[in-house]
């Protein structure tokens, strides 16, 4: 059978969904996770983008040691001098390397002509290879450029030293029959093809994503590029669980075998979900709510008699307990660690104490405690912004009635460790109480999106919430988790504040390194 590399873009294509800020201890932690979940390599970000993102990629190039990691740069020696100080401490460093080949893209964005275009792609790869002992290079747009162009600029590329070739449907263009023929024209017409590996990078605009990629394997593919969730650009990328679990159930039709643990799918699609506030809709394939539901009863009692008459995917595959009640009032730290081990957390001492008291603290108000109340709390602990002077809640209060006006009243402590209060009013409850804390916080702060999710079912369920929002002209994202609403909501308005002051408190730290250096 025929090995496929999976080469995830969660935190490079990912991230740059509308509204996803993810920090560095989130992508750290979803890196971690991508390496259990078994991923080939991992594309860590865009080094030359910004300060944040060189930060992030060194620091998972640092930690990661079974997962060959890899960052993005446009064809400029600047990119890939900066990709290479953020990738250089990496078990196996590569380079992502792009750019556009398709005559829209060259005639419009680019301004160059073809070969143009040829030269610049091969001097870079050239440069690239003087460090990278694996580089990828991207023809951006390939699904709509010429191809005996692509035949062309592929084998000078790999005479420069091209180890992977990636040709992707950067708009979402192809169909599987296009898709797939573009790399077996590949695959005949170019000479020195044998000396680098072929990849597809699918993104969903018009919801052929997945099924492309399987076109592309069938056609000689040996690296697939994709998402968890199939999160990304415009309507995102290729979703991995669902290329993942197609290409094991379907054995028969694609006999072709990848590195993934797919009883990691569920955990990695939660904490994606979680981290980046990209709600997984419950019909999605693979990994939704409903994936395993059964409603109507023909389907029920066909379940019932065996599974197989409505069930392709059992929900132990891809890591779906049947029964998620754990622990209680009455359990010990001993049964809690052991029980956050089993789910895929390594925590430090002092954080694992703070964790068992909010669990504690949890079970004083919650009958039941499931697996999704202690993802939450863990998440929240494993990522929680620290070593920082922040914004603190003290307490709130809020007055509401159907013949009252709104009213709020907040106390926070300071960054500067001064205690503030004030009161506000508003439209509604939720209203109020972000008045409140806008006025008690000096940035300059703008509310784009508040969005409210429960984890698990029951009255008692916690709250989710999750904000967006501009904090002196920087866009970025939080959240928050409490079992009452307005909790949630004004502990998401500060988790997003004070990542603004964690990142401004990086970003200083690590160019005081570089001028010392």
């Amino acid at each position: 059978m025929v090995h496929v590399n999976i080469f995830d873009t969660t935190l490079r294509d990912g991230e740059q969904s509308p509204g996803v800020n993810l920090n560095q201890l989130e992508k750290l932690e979803i890196a971690r996770q991508l390496e259990k979940f078994g991923v080939d390599i991992m594309e860590a970000g865009f080094p030359a983008s910004s300060q944040g993102d060189f930060e992030a990629v060194r620091a998972i190039a640092r930690s990661i040691k079974n997962s060959s990691v890899t960052g993005l740069a446009r064809a400029t020696k600047s990119d890939i001098d900066i990709a290479w100080d953020a990738l250089k401490d990496a078990k196996e460093p590569r380079l992502h390397v792009f750019l556009a080949t398709s005559p829209i893209h060259m005639k419009y964005k680019l301004f160059k002509t073809p070969e143009e275009v040829i030269q610049t792609s091969v001097d870079m790869v050239a440069y690239a290879k003087q460090r990278f002992p694996h580089i990828e290079w991207s023809a951006e747009d390939a699904s709509r450029s010429d191809l005996d162009f692509l035949v062309k600029i592929i084998t000078k590329v790999i005479d420069a030293g091209a180890t992977v070739i990636n040709l992707p449907d950067t708009v979402g263009y192809a169909t599987p029959a296009e898709y797939g023929y573009m790399f077996r024209y590949i695959r005949e017409n170019v000479p020195n093809i044998h000396k680098a590996s072929l990849s597809c990078h699918c993104h969903d605009d018009l919801g052929m994503a997945v099924a492309n990629t399987l076109a592309a394997i069938e056609n000689g593919v040996t690296q697939v590029e994709g998402t968890i969730n199939g999160i990304g650009e415009r309507a995102g990328n290729a979703s991995l669980e669902e290329v993942a679990v197609a290409l094991n159930i379907r054995k028969d039709k694609y006999p072709f075998t990848t590195n993934l643990v797919l009883k990691e799918i569920k955990r990695t699609s939660d904490l994606v979900s979680r981290f980046t506030g990209m709600i997984v809709p419950g019909n999605k394939a693979v990994v939704g709510k409903n994936a395993f539901a059964h409603e109507s009863g023909i389907h029920q009692d066909g379940v019932l008699k065996n599974t197989l008459t409505y069930e392709i995917i059992t929900p132990e595959m891809v890591g779906i307990q049947s029964n998620d009640l754990v622990l209680g009032k009455h359990s010990g730290r001993h049964a809690f660690k052991d029980k956050i081990e089993n789910m895929g957390f390594t925590l430090s001492a002092e954080k694992l104490q703070e964790a068992f008291t909010a669990f504690k603290q949890l079970t004083d108000r919650k009958k039941e405690v499931t697996d999704e109340d202690l993802f939450t709390i863990l998440t929240d602990i494993q990522t929680a912004v620290a070593d920082i002077k922040k914004y603190e809640l003290v307490a709130f209060q809020v007055h509401y009635g159907s013949a009252n006006l709104p009213t709020a009243t907040v106390a926070l402590n300071t960054p500067e460790g001064v205690r503030v209060e004030t009161a506000r009013t508003g439209s509604g409850s939720v209203e109020a109480l972000m008045n409140t804390l806008e006025a008690l916080i000096k940035e300059e702060i703008h509310l784009t999106d508040y969005k409210l999710n429960s984890v698990g079912q029951g009255r008692d369920a916690l709250a989710e919430v999750h904000v967006k929002m501009t904090v002196d002209g920087t866009q970025v994202s939080g959240r928050g988790s409490a079992q009452d609403v307005l909790e949630a909501s004004a502990k998401a308005f500060l988790n997003t504040v004070n990542r603004v002051l964690f990142n401004t408190k990086a970003v200083a730290q690590a160019q005081a390194e570089l001028a010392q250096a």
